[in-house]
């Protein structure tokens, strides 16, 4: 396959899980899956051996955890796109790798088309979250009260328009989408996200809706 195709490892300690979302992704042509591995510590050596785009990563394994393996993966000097792969929503290790820098997360009972097309988006560097999910995950998960001062103080210091484009990144907005809604350019946008990242002290898009959601941002 063409090195333009969107390629994935798939992480998952189940070997029936790997190969049925090998066999969803393989039916498309713009998909390849490189590799799958079955811990984490096999998962880094993956991604460093094959450099995917992106990573479909269960939590819940022996040795090293996916948890692990995601805060090793965005450790890498370009790593990809690591997506979680959850049986439940409300798991409170699903807030934790997303605050680790995961790119979103993905419930296993999720449809093979909308599989596929999560795939892409991840791939295009776009945020993979259901809103309504993610809702119950932040109201779910406990934060240090001094965490949340600090998180407010920062965001009241964004000017009208940043808390504009926090918000639309609260609703899980692709760029081009934030763009449509606020009548700007997709690169005026990424200038807003890139200050956003900085400002409010995060790794990626997905920290900055996560927060966004736990100060009520964009609901």
């Amino acid at each position: 396959m063409s090195r333009d195709n969107t390629r994935v490892l798939v992480v998952d300690d189940e070997p029936m899980v790997c190969a049925h979302l090998r066999t969803i992704l393989g039916s498309v042509d713009d998909i390849e899956v490189v590799e799958v591995a079955y811990d984490g510590a096999a998962a880094v050596e993956s991604v460093i051996r094959h450099q995917p785009d992106v990573v479909l990563m269960d939590l819940r394994m022996p040795g090293v955890d996916g948890l692990t393996a995601i805060e090793r993966i965005n450790a890498l000097r370009q790593p990809p796109a690591v997506v979680v792969l959850t049986t439940f929503d409300t798991d409170d290790h699903v807030l934790r790798a997303l605050r680790a820098g995961a790119a979103g997360f993905l419930l296993k009972s999720t449809p093979p088309e909308d599989l596929i097309e999560l795939v892409r988006v991840a791939a295009d560097g776009h945020t993979v979250l259901s809103p309504a999910a993610t809702r119950r995950l932040v109201t779910k998960a406990s934060q240090r009260t001094d965490d949340r001062e600090h998180q407010r103080r920062l965001i009241g210091e964004l000017t009208e328009r940043e808390t504009e484009v926090l918000s639309c990144l609260g609703e899980g907005l692709s760029n081009a989408q934030i763009a449509a809604r606020l009548y700007l350019t997709e690169a005026t946008v990424k200038g807003y996200v890139s200050r956003l990242l900085v400002k409010l002290e995060c790794a990626n898009r997905t920290q900055v809706g996560l927060m966004a959601y736990e100060a009520g941002i964009g609901r």
